[in-house]
């Protein structure tokens, strides 16, 4: 045999073995493949209890810390103004003087009531001494009835004239105090109108005084959210000031008709906010919500899609409607919190299926 054929036919017997051991390859490649795949599973399901998985939403609501009394300072009389003891910002004190009017003019009125009712009270001693003597002179038949009975009207006219004089000096006296204003109570002076030496007239508004002691929050609610906030366990007011503990002691019946939304007075049990102060009156509503999270759709029996969660009920996962749910927020229920809710897997189940 030729080289040639030696080398053809060594040629030969490497091209059968490497086809060999590719069709052995091949063939374990074949029968290993379905070993390694990865079979489908179906996610794992799991129930725990509403109390654990319930969350309580915040509520809020404008508010403004606003004072129960807000006084416009005015004057009574017509006086020129002598001097003002209060700036705007002060705290006064209730009975604290904060303007003074000149009382010259008052001053001589009242004296002037004085004199006359001493006057009048002379006339009536006089009246008083002759009717005791005319009451003699009659009983000695010295005079007649008739001007007896003249003496008796004689007294009576003075004595009203002595009442009228009196009244005249109250009036002058009360004009007199009249000039001298005081803070009718505990008070943060808002606004002061008059300067010394300007003339008041009467009714024209010299100070403008706020309550510094009894401030209340007013916040405006929505009906939705009436029954909620009179339930709820804790209600603050938060406003820059800070947070502030309130409790609710008024509602009003009616809606507002621009804002559609109930007045609510709070009134203060901790630190107070000051007069003026905007802020939110919250507060946690009291009843459990389904977390926006767990709330998934399903279809209704009647057509359409309905919002609700799966629960466990006598070893089967049952859909309950949220009627008045939302997406994307916490849903109100009347499920009993140690109902079984599903948490994990819950977007494969179907009503009625049975759970391991």
């Amino acid at each position: 045999m030729t080289d040639f054929h030696r080398q053809a036919a060594r040629a030969a017997r490497v091209a059968a073995f490497c086809l060999g051991f590719a069709a052995c390859a091949g063939q374990a490649q074949t029968t290993a493949a379905p070993s390694g795949a990865a079979t489908p599973t179906s996610p794992t399901v799991i129930f725990k209890p509403f109390a654990e998985v319930a969350t309580y939403p915040g509520r809020d609501a404008p508010a403004q810390a606003v004072a129960l009394n807000r006084t416009q300072l005015a004057a009574e009389v017509s006086a020129r103004v002598a001097s003002t003891h209060a700036d705007p910002g002060e705290r006064v004190n209730k009975g604290q003087v904060l303007v003074r009017l000149d009382p010259r003019d008052y001053q001589l009125a009242l004296e002037r009531a004085q004199a006359q009712r001493k006057a009048a009270e002379a006339r009536l001693a006089q009246a008083d001494a002759q009717l005791r003597r005319t009451r003699t002179l009659q009983a000695q038949n010295f005079v007649s009835p008739e001007a007896l009975t003249q003496r008796e009207t004689d007294v009576e006219v003075v004595r009203a004239d002595v009442s009228v004089a009196a009244n005249a000096v109250d009036l002058a006296q009360r004009n007199l105090d009249k000039c001298v204003l005081r803070a009718p109570y505990d008070a943060i002076v808002r606004t002061r109108d008059a300067s010394a030496g300007s003339l008041a007239g009467a009714g024209m508004v010299l100070m403008t005084l706020e309550d510094a002691t009894r401030v209340e929050v007013s916040a405006r609610v929505a009906p939705r959210d009436l029954a909620s906030l009179r339930a709820a366990k804790s209600v603050e007011f938060v406003s820059p000031a800070g947070r502030s503990t309130v409790r609710i002691a008024r509602v009003s019946p009616a809606i507002d008709d621009a804002s559609r939304t109930h007045e609510v007075r709070a009134a203060f049990t901790g630190t107070r906010a000051p007069a003026g102060a905007e802020g939110r009156l919250a507060w946690s509503d009291p009843a459990p919500h389904v977390p926006a999270e767990l709330v998934i759709r399903r279809d209704g029996s009647r057509g359409g899609s309905l919002l609700g969660v799966f629960v466990l009920r006598d070893g089967a996962a049952r859909f309950v409607e949220l009627p008045a749910a939302q997406e994307g927020r916490p849903a109100a229920t009347d499920l009993p919190l140690d109902a079984r809710v599903a948490t994990d897997g819950r977007n494969s189940l179907r009503d009625g299926q049975k759970m391991p």
